[in-house]
């Protein structure tokens, strides 16, 4: 796979529900005989991302042979994480290629109640797995849980690029955007902007991006939570799928909404960033490098995947789709538009699955 291209083109297998890599591969790889011929920049992407590809044909790790791998591996959850690992799963395929690997997204919430149900091997998740999460599996005998972080997220809030007047908002700010019985009219937020009715675009209440936004700036930003509760408002648009809110926005400018980074990234110029003031630090915007330094507060999180002990010590193929996950993660993570984990973090994940690797 042509991992350049597949930033131009492949945002559009995400309105797949579930797709196996087989058909990905067939969609991704289509005739671009209409594309315009590559710019210097462009150029120089294709050549690194091919040799990030290149790093990834190696047929054997750690004592893995990929190549008599077989069976089939599911993952479902989190649309964040879908591009992460659906580029994983495609270049996985071209060295276990009798291992059938199959990526979806259902949210971060629908992706841990299929793991927990045993429908799934990998959970893909943009927020840690909470207690009730927990507890569900355990119910499920499901106890021998793996967590894995693979990259860094800045969630990124966005409005239509002819909205000239929000640059910079504050958490407070957002809060009164997104709480249940907040601002109705930009000039709610701030007298000096239109009084034109805001439309709301956002995740559905299975996204973990839904849940990361409620816990960190609705339920109490800056450790103040309300009593009693605030709830997300719920008079907007919800979607599992990123690329409905996104488009949603492109056509409106009146509309804001919040994704992944990586979604905000393939919009290019159709969307406009919000930066945030986090108390008083000045407006930062959502990036590589502040999600990175985490100078992008409160909105900067990470990205993680989930699998089970029992099913990497009994399921090689499980084993090998995530010992190649996190062996090409940090080619993979980047070229999809998301952050990588300083090296220390992602030896420290990596070492987490040493104890099931072959002696």
């Amino acid at each position: 796979m042509d991992l350049s291209r597949w930033k131009r083109n492949g945002f559009r297998i995400l309105a797949i529900t579930a797709v196996s890599v087989s058909s990905l591969a067939l969609v991704a790889c289509g005739d671009d005989d209409d594309e315009p011929a590559p710019s210097a920049t462009t150029a120089a992407a294709t050549t690194a991302a091919a040799s990030a590809t290149a790093a990834t044909t190696a047929t054997k790790a750690a004592g893995i042979d990929y190549s008599k791998l077989s069976g089939e591996v599911k993952s479902d959850g989190s649309s964040t994480v879908f591009p992460i690992s659906e580029a994983v799963a495609e270049e996985f395929s071209k060295v276990a290629k009798n291992v059938k690997a199959n990526v979806a997204f259902s949210g971060t919430g629908g992706g841990f109640e299929k793991f927990c149900r045993g429908e799934i091997q990998i959970a893909n998740a943009s927020r840690a797995i909470n207690q009730k999460e927990k507890d569900a599996c355990a119910a499920a005998k499901v106890t021998d849980i793996v967590e894995l972080q693979v990259a860094v997220d800045a969630l990124t809030v966005a409005v239509h690029p002819q909205n000239t007047w929000a640059k910079c908002i504050t958490p407070e700010q957002l809060q009164a955007l997104f709480k249940d019985g907040g601002a109705k009219k930009w000039s709610d937020i701030d007298p000096t902007w239109p009084a034109d009715t805001i439309k709301f675009y956002y995740p559905g209440t299975d996204s973990g991006t839904f849940d990361y936004l409620k816990t960190s700036i609705i339920d109490g930003y800056g450790g103040s939570a309300a009593t009693p509760p605030l709830k997300h408002r719920g008079d907007g648009t919800a979607s599992e799928d990123d690329n409905v809110l996104l488009k949603a926005i492109e056509g409106d400018k009146n509309a804001i909404g919040y994704f992944g980074f990586a979604y905000y990234q393939e919009a290019g110029n159709k969307l406009k960033a919000l930066e945030i003031n986090d108390k008083g630090k000045g407006c930062v915007g959502p990036t590589l490098d502040s999600a990175l330094k985490g100078t992008y507060t409160p909105l900067s999180r990470p990205l993680y995947i989930y699998t089970r002990q029992g099913l990497l010590q009994e399921k090689p193929e499980v084993l090998g789709f995530v010992k190649f996950f996190l062996d090409n993660a940090k080619a993979l993570v980047k070229e999809v538009g998301y952050v990588n984990l300083a090296d220390d973090k992602a030896k420290a994940e990596a070492a987490k699955i040493e104890a099931y690797l072959p002696k």
